[in-house]
């Protein structure tokens, strides 16, 4: 990648069905992220990125709206995905904390948009934080912070 080039993460590919927006490639089937879905995204100007995912009735609670754990882990996910797209320097991170607000109920067979802002980064943290939004209305914010882990010698 050139100067010139958006940030993105590591080994990011066009995605063949939606221009402009990267991917990874398909999740291996066993690893946990493989519940979430597909997840594809896109820097969103200096700062920014918004990672989307596509949920499913499989994500739904018994009560017919997403479950809380399956937006939770989209989240964090996000955080990671997100602030690559953003700007945030490359490195080993662990989620430390993430606070989420549940504003609406998410909805099986409409996209999911979270859009991510880095607001701060140091030596050792990244502050972020977004809105998760379903056909451009808010359902979900939030706010995380990652700690870059260091190799022990």
């Amino acid at each position: 990648m050139d100067d010139a080039s958006p940030p993105l993460p590591q080994r990011a590919v066009e995605h063949p069905d939606h221009p402009g927006w990267y991917w990874n490639g398909p999740l291996p089937r066993s690893s946990f992220a493989a519940a979430t879905g597909p997840m594809i995204y896109r820097p969103d100007g200096p700062g920014r990125g918004i990672v989307r995912m596509f949920p499913t009735e499989g994500h739904l609670n018994m009560g017919g709206s997403l479950h809380g754990g399956a937006v939770m882990s989209f989240i964090d996910m996000s955080l990671f995905i997100g602030g690559h797209c953003a700007g945030m320097k490359r490195g080993h991170f662990v989620t430390l904390d993430l606070t989420t607000h549940f504003l609406g109920r998410g909805r099986p067979g409409e996209p999911l948009d979270a859009h991510v802002e880095l607001i701060k980064e140091t030596r050792s943290f990244s502050f972020l934080q977004g809105v998760v939004r379903q056909s451009d209305q808010p359902c979900y914010s939030f706010a995380g912070t990652l700690k870059r882990v260091r190799e022990r010698s």
